[in-house]
């Protein structure tokens, strides 16, 4: 239902009021049925185009139906070497935990403004829970089309007191039968930097903290002048991304600055990408790639991503295994928490994150 409110589009404090502080976001735009956008999502051109878009392109789709098989394993380092995004199929996950995920992001988003407001960055009763909008708002030119709740996991028990009642059963189901997956994929994917035993200090550098986001796409007026999600890198080791049929992921190609490719929904699938994390501990072997969603003109989307991180207090650096053929490090140690710090402080900038921990001559 459309909000009852009179907001005047050209008052760029009015909108902030409206979408930021009453917790309307930008679904209460879309859904009062405004006919353009508002001039503070109308994105620099060079943050619109993408030039060239590679039709024949595809990032791999991983058959995960045989775990063990060595195919599978070199296909899964192969794709994170060259591509940094593959979809696994058949991956374990119950496809009826990922429908009701789905259902219950839908089922936050349709909530009161009111209700929602209780989880924002000034009204939540904790850091590890936030409703908010765009990306880092105070520091964007231009904002993205975009409402999120972010989901910091602690344990069960805070999960239960603190997340909202209508989608925390849903996520907590979705992020434990995601944990077969997740560890899997780190144990082949360390196994071909020479990590054979994953011990618990490297466990918790892989997979010490846990975060999971759901997202809301609102249908948008003028879906050609802005984005859903600028074009960034995850800080994370491994994002384990639920997208639902409507489209509209696009990933850095591997054919030079302007080729983007369409990452397809596939029904059932799970689209996974390299995060920067895993990017310096490999020192670089593995890449995390650039992506972004463009908006939509005529379909509201919705995606879940699990950001699988270090401990905020864990320092990452090129694993000593990485570094035992005399190979040079890439990357400085860095304290984790500075890392994602510095990722937040400013606007989505493609890939310059990584310059934080990269050894400069």
């Amino acid at each position: 239902m459309a909000p009852a409110i009179s907001i005047s589009l050209n008052d760029s404090s009015d909108v902030t009021d409206f979408v930021i502080k009453q917790g309307h976001g930008v679904k209460g735009l879309s859904e009062m049925g405004i006919k353009s956008l508002p001039e503070q999502y109308i994105q620099p051109l060079e943050e619109r185009l993408m030039t060239r878009i590679e039709p024949k392109e595809s990032i791999p789709v991983i058959d995960m139906t045989k775990w063990d098989d060595a195919q599978v394993a070199n296909s899964i380092c192969d794709a994170a070497e060259k591509w940094g995004f593959f979809q696994v199929v058949n991956h374990g996950v119950p496809l009826q935990v990922l429908d009701d995920v789905k259902m219950a992001t839908y089922g936050f988003f349709a909530l009161p403004a009111a209700e929602k407001i209780n989880y924002s960055k000034e009204n939540s009763s904790s850091n590890n829970v936030r409703f908010g909008t765009s990306f880092t708002p105070q520091v964007e030119k231009a904002l993205e089309w975009k409402d999120y709740l972010s989901l910091f996991y602690v344990s069960d028990e805070e999960a239960a007191a603190l997340w909202p009642p209508v989608c925390k059963d849903q996520i907590l189901e979705y992020m434990k039968n995601s944990k077969f997956l997740i560890d899997h994929l780190l144990q082949v994917l360390m196994k071909r930097l020479n990590v054979n035993e994953i011990d618990e200090t490297k466990q918790s550098l892989l997979t010490g903290s846990v975060r999971t986001n759901i997202n809301y796409y609102p249908i948008c007026p003028n879906p050609e002048l802005t984005v859903g999600v600028g074009r960034h890198s995850d800080v994370s080791t491994l994002t384990v991304l639920l997208q639902d049929n409507v489209g509209g992921l696009y990933v850095r190609g591997n054919e030079g600055e302007d080729s983007w490719i369409h990452v397809p929904p596939i029904n059932g699938a799970i689209v996974i990408n390299i995060g920067d994390a895993l990017q310096i501990l490999s020192n670089g072997r593995y890449k995390s790639v650039e992506h972004r969603v463009t908006a939509n003109g005529s379909s509201n989307r919705i995606s879940v991503p699990i950001f699988v991180n270090p401990r905020p207090q864990d320092m990452i650096g090129p694993l000593p295994e990485t570094l035992a053929n005399g190979e040079k490090p890439m990357y400085k140690q860095v304290l984790y928490s500075d890392y994602v710090k510095h990722f937040f402080r400013k606007a989505h900038d493609g890939k310059n994150t990584i310059d934080f921990a990269k050894i400069t001559n």
